[in-house]
């Protein structure tokens, strides 16, 4: 299926390394976001309500993207993710390269996203991290599943525990 119609379907991807388009502003970024007809319909109460979650970005709206922190890119690439409508937000490696304080402010992030409705599906290295954000934990070796079920349980997987957790 070609991603333009994952995207009308309701599927966003937030991509490895934020990727925001430098040189454009964070207006234009997220604008960028809604390009599909019905996000285009939408795209003035969209950005209100990506405003209302990440309020950083509505004071710095006029601001090119490459001038902006790592974290605040980070902000940026979800909220334009946001902007498609998702149903679903697929977020690669969320936490590469940030800060422990922009993590957990990240994570208070998902969880408001996640209380609209919106189901978040990420990949992230670390386990341990992801485990705990998450309600189901797919565990992956070179590619192929090798474990997954509830994320409480994972946890105390003594698989997922020895090798991947390194306890």
């Amino acid at each position: 299926m070609p991603t333009y119609r994952r995207t009308e379907l309701g599927i966003s991807h937030v991509l490895e390394r934020r990727r925001v388009f430098p040189h454009l502003t964070v207006k234009q970024n997220l604008i960028l976001g809604a390009w599909h007809p019905r996000a285009k319909e939408k795209l003035s109460k969209s950005l209100d309500k990506v405003y209302k979650i990440f309020p950083k970005l509505e004071t710095r709206s006029d601001q090119l993207a490459k001038t902006m922190s790592g974290g605040e890119q980070q902000m940026l690439a979800i909220a334009r993710g946001m902007m498609g409508l998702p149903k679903l937000l697929m977020i690669d490696e969320p936490f590469l390269g940030l800060s422990p304080m922009v993590m957990k402010d990240l994570i208070k992030i998902f969880k408001i996203i996640v209380s609209q409705g919106i189901s978040i599906l990420f990949v992230e290295q670390n386990v341990r991290l992801a485990l705990s954000m998450a309600d189901r934990g797919y565990v992956l070796e070179s590619g192929r599943l090798v474990i997954d079920g509830k994320s409480e349980d994972l946890i105390d997987n003594e698989k997922v525990t020895k090798v991947f957790l390194g306890n």
